[in-house]
C-alpha cells in the first residue's frame, strides 16, 4: 500500500500502545525503536516481509467471519468455540450431542468436517486506490458513481480469482480514500478436531458474555487440509494436513501482568470514522431497536427451544448469534452515554472545523462534504424503521430467509455475472448453496412458526409510508392475532422449502419456476426478495454520496490529526499492540487481569450457565495443575486481560507474545469496553482472552489428548501415525 495522509508522520509521532488496529503494511512504517521498547523482539520484517506479500502475520488466518491462528505446520488452528460452533452443532443429535459433552478426535480419521467450514490464509496487498477512483466517469450522479466502482471492484476481484484456490476483496479505508486488494489462499477441507464441552466454551453463558472476571474456555481446534500436492481442495479422504509455513509455537510459560503482546486478526467493522450526528443515530434508533427486535426473537427462540431436546440443538447457533447481537447493543448503549463519546465527537468535529477555517481555501471541500454528509444522515432517517425490519428479517424465521434468498439468487443470475450483486455472482454460489443445505440443522418448526407471527405483528404497525408489500400481501394490513397464526399454520403446512431436496433443486431454478410451485412461504420470501433488492438499489445512492463525500472530509481529519489514524476495521488483517493489565471498571473497584481454576469453581452454583463438567471439576478441585501451574498465582491461569483495540471479527484472534509465540485466544471484550467500536478510551479498553496454559491444562490433564500436545510442540515424543490424541 502507498504512503497516504493515512499514514501522516507515521514514524516521527508515537502512538498509544493500544490504540489502533494497524495494516501488515503500516507496522513496517512503525518506529522500530518505538516497537522494541514496547516489547517486540522480532524484527518488524519478521511480521510482514512486503517483497514477498507474507510472513508471520500471515499465520494468523480467516475462520468464516472469526479468526484463528495455525499453532502447528500440520494445519492445526485454533479459534473461539463459538467461531466453531456451527460445525459442532453440525455433528450433534440428541443421541450424540457434542455441544453438551464436547468432542476430541481419536484419530485423524475420526476429525469432523464442516460443511462450508473454510480458511483463508492472506498472501498479499495491493493498493488499487488509482485503478478503482479512475473507473468513475466524469460527471457521475451518486448510484453511478457507486455501480463504477463496484464493477471496477469486481474486476479487479475477478482477475486475481483467476489462480485456483483463490479468494479476494477490495477492502475500502477511510470511506474511499483509499482502496486494496486483499488476496488470500482459500483453503476449503476443515475439520474439528477438538471442542470442550459447551459448560466450558460457554462458562457463564449470557450473564458472564461481556464481563469480567471471565472463567470461559471459548476456543476449539480444528484442521485444515489440502490435496495430497498441497493443493487446495474440497473434503476428499485422501486429502492431508495443510502445510502451514507460518505457525505460532505455543508459549508454555504464558503471560503475567505487564506483558508486551499483540492481537492479531480480522476485525469487522468499526465506526470511529462517522460524524458525531451518525453515531447519534445508532445511539437513539439502531441499537434500540436491535435490543426491542432481536430480544423478542430470543425469547421465542428460548421458549420453543426447551420443549424439545432436538429443537434446543436446532436453535442453538441461530441463538447464540441473535443473543450477542442483543447485548453487544446494550453495551453499545451504556458505552456511548459513559464516554459521553458523541459530545467527543461533537467537539473533535468542531476543532478540525475551526482549523479548516484558518488554512484558507484548501479545506473548503472538505467542511461542504460535511454538510452534506449531514443532509444524507437526515434523509436515511426518513426510511430507518422499514429498512431496519426489511433488513432483519433475514435473522429471523430461517424459511422465509431461505425463500428470500433464493429469489434473489434466481433474480441475479440472469443477469452478466459482473452486473449482479456482489453477494449472488458466480464466485458465491457454492457458499450460498453450502448455507441452504447447512440450515436443515437450524429448522425448528415450532419456533419458526412464531418468530414469522411476530415479525408480521411488527410490520402491520409500519406508519402508512413504511409499509412492507410482502406483509400487506400476505397477511393484511391490520394484525390479527388468530387469522396471523392460520396463515402461518397455512404456510408452514403447505410448503417443500424446508424439505433438503426440494430447496436444493430450487436454488437452480429460474425465478418463473419458483413462482410456478405456488408454494406459499416460498412466495413470501420471493415478495420480500423483490422489496429488499429495491432497497438496496436505492442504498446504492447513498453509498455513492458517502463515497464521493467522505473521504473530503476524513482527509482534513487526518491532516489535522498530525499523527498516526489507523483506518476503520473493515475486515481485513490488522495488528494491534497492547499489555497485559487490569483497569478500573467503575469507581471504587479495580479489576485484576487474570482469572484462575479456583475461581471458575468459586463461581460455579450448580446450574446453568454455571455448572462445571464434572471431569473438569473433580480435576480443578484436586489441583492436579500439571506444569501449567502459575508459579505467583499457585493456580492455572483461565482468562486474562490486555488493553488491545479489538472488535467484533476479533473472536478466535491469536494473541502472541515479542516472540511470535500464542500466549492467548481472543474471545471477548469487557461491558465498559463495548463502545471501543466508536472510539478508544485507553482506561476501559480490555480484551479477555483465554490463557494458553488453561488451553494446555485442558488438553493435558482433562482430556489426555497426549498424541495432540505432541503434535503441538509442547510434550516430548512423536505423535502415533495417524493420531490426533
Amino acid at each position: 500500500m502507498k504512503k497516504t495522509l493515512l499514514l501522516l508522520s507515521l514514524v516521527a509521532t508515537p502512538v498509544l500502545a493500544g490504540e489502533g488496529k494497524w495494516t501488515p503494511q503500516q507496522v513496517l512504517e512503525l518506529d522500530p525503536a518505538w516497537l522494541r521498547a514496547q516489547g517486540l523482539q522480532l524484527a518488524p520484517q519478521k511480521l510482514w516481509d512486503p517483497k514477498r506479500g507474507t510472513g508471520l502475520l500471515a499465520g494468523t488466518v480467516n475462520v468464516g467471519g472469526c479468526s484463528g491462528a495455525f499453532i502447528s505446520s500440520t494445519g492445526l488452528v485454533i479459534t473461539n468455540h463459538h467461531c466453531a460452533f456451527g460445525v459442532i452443532q453440525e455433528h450433534s443429535t440428541p443421541e450424540r450431542d457434542l455441544i453438551t459433552q464436547g468432542f476430541t478426535a481419536t484419530e485423524r480419521k475420526d476429525e469432523l468436517p464442516g460443511k462450508g467450514a473454510r480458511v483463508q490464509v492472506p498472501r498479499a496487498f495491493t493498493d488499487v486506490t488509482a485503478q478503482v477512483l479512475a473507473a468513475v466517469p466524469q460527471g457521475a450522479d451518486d448510484r453511478a458513481r457507486y455501480l463504477a466502482i463496484e464493477r471496477k471492484q469486481k474486476e479487479l476481484v475477478a482477475g486475481c480469482e483467476k489462480r485456483p484456490a483463490t479468494r479476494c476483496q477490495v477492502a475500502t479505508f477511510d470511506g474511499g480514500v483509499n482502496f486494496t486488494l486483499v488476496d488470500a489462499v482459500e483453503l476449503q477441507d476443515v475439520r474439528l478436531v477438538y471442542a470442550p464441552p459447551r459448560a466450558v466454551g460457554e462458562y457463564g453463558g449470557e450473564e458472564d458474555n461481556w464481563m469480567w472476571p471471565r472463567h470461559t474456555g471459548d476456543f476449539a481446534i480444528l484442521r485444515a487440509y489440502s490435496a495430497p500436492d498441497g493443493a487446495s481442495a474440497q473434503y476428499s479422504e485422501k486429502n492431508v494436513p495443510y502445510k502451514a509455513e507460518f505457525f505460532f509455537p505455543l508459549a508454555t510459560d504464558g503471560v503475567k501482568p505487564g506483558d508486551f503482546v499483540m492481537v492479531l486478526g480480522y476485525p469487522g467493522r468499526t465506526y470511529r470514522a462517522l460524524l458525531a450526528e451518525e453515531m447519534a443515530e445508532r445511539q437513539a434508533r439502531a441499537y434500540p431497536r436491535m435490543r426491542d427486535v432481536y430480544g423478542e426473537a430470543i425469547r421465542i427462540m428460548e421458549e420453543e427451544g426447551d420443549k424439545d431436546p432436538a429443537g434446543k440443538i436446532a436453535v442453538a447457533s441461530n441463538l447464540k448469534g441473535l443473543h450477542n447481537v442483543y447485548k453487544n447493543a446494550g453495551g453499545q448503549l451504556a458505552g456511548l452515554k459513559r464516554g459521553h463519546i458523541v459530545e467527543k465527537q461533537r467537539e473533535a468535529e468542531a476543532a478540525v472545523e475551526a482549523w479548516a477555517r484558518k488554512s484558507g481555501a484548501k479545506w473548503g471541500g472538505a467542511l461542504a462534504a460535511r454538510e452534506a454528509l449531514l443532509a444524507e444522515q437526515q434523509s436515511n432517517a426518513k426510511v430507518f424503521e422499514r429498512e431496519f425490519l426489511l433488513g432483519a428479517s433475514t435473522r429471523l424465521a430461517r424459511g422465509p430467509a431461505m425463500g428470500t434468498t433464493l429469489g434473489r439468487l434466481a433474480a441475479e443470475r440472469v443477469k452478466p455475472d459482473l452486473e449482479r450483486r456482489p453477494e449472488y455472482m458466480d464466485r458465491e454460489l457454492t457458499r450460498i448453496k453450502d448455507r441452504l443445505e447447512r440450515e436443515q440443522k437450524n429448522l425448528f418448526v415450532p419456533a419458526e412458526k412464531k418468530l414469522l407471527a411476530a415479525f408480521v405483528k411488527r410490520a402491520q404497525a409500519l406508519g402508512p409510508d413504511e409499509r412492507i408489500a410482502a406483509v400487506d400481501t400476505h397477511f393484511g394490513a391490520t394484525f390479527d392475532a388468530k387469522a396471523v397464526a392460520a396463515k402461518v399454520d397455512a404456510m408452514y403446512a403447505g410448503t417443500q422449502l424446508l424439505t433438503l431436496a426440494e430447496r436444493m433443486k430450487m436454488a437452480g431454478e429460474s425465478l418463473a419456476q419458483l413462482e410456478a410451485r405456488k408454494d406459499p412461504l416460498l412466495a413470501f420470501g420471493l415478495d420480500l426478495a423483490k422489496e429488499q433488492a429495491a432497497m438496496d438499489d436505492a442504498g446504492d445512492r447513498r453509498a455513492g454520496a458517502v463515497l464521493r463525500l467522505r473521504p473530503e472530509w476524513r482527509k482534513a481529519v487526518m491532516a489535522h490529526a498530525g499523527k498516526p489514524v489507523a483506518p476503520d476495521a473493515n475486515g481485513t488483517l490488522r495488528v494491534t499492540f497492547a499489555k497485559v493489565q487490569g483497569y478500573a471498571p467503575r469507581d471504587g473497584l479495580v479489576a485484576t487481569p487474570q482469572t484462575t481454576l479456583a475461581g471458575m469453581l468459586a463461581k460455579e452454583t450448580g446450574e446453568e450457565p454455571f455448572v462445571v463438567p464434572e471431569r473438569v471439576s473433580s480435576v480443578a478441585a484436586a489441583k492436579r495443575f500439571g506444569p501449567w501451574v502459575d508459579k505467583k498465582l499457585k493456580d492455572v491461569p483461565v482468562n486474562f486481560l490486555a488493553d488491545a483495540d479489538t472488535t467484533g471479527g476479533n473472536s478466535g484472534s491469536p494473541t502472541v507474545n515479542g516472540r511470535g509465540q500464542l500466549v492467548g485466544v481472543n474471545f471477548d471484550r469487557v461491558w465498559e469496553n463495548v463502545a471501543n467500536d466508536f472510539g478508544y478510551n485507553p482506561e476501559v479498553a480490555r480484551n479477555v482472552n483465554v490463557d494458553v496454559r488453561y488451553v494446555l491444562w485442558m488438553l493435558d490433564q482433562v482430556e489426555n489428548a497426549d498424541a495432540l500436545l505432541r503434535e503441538l510442540g509442547v510434550r516430548k515424543g512423536p505423535p502415533v501415525a495417524g493420531e490426533t490424541r
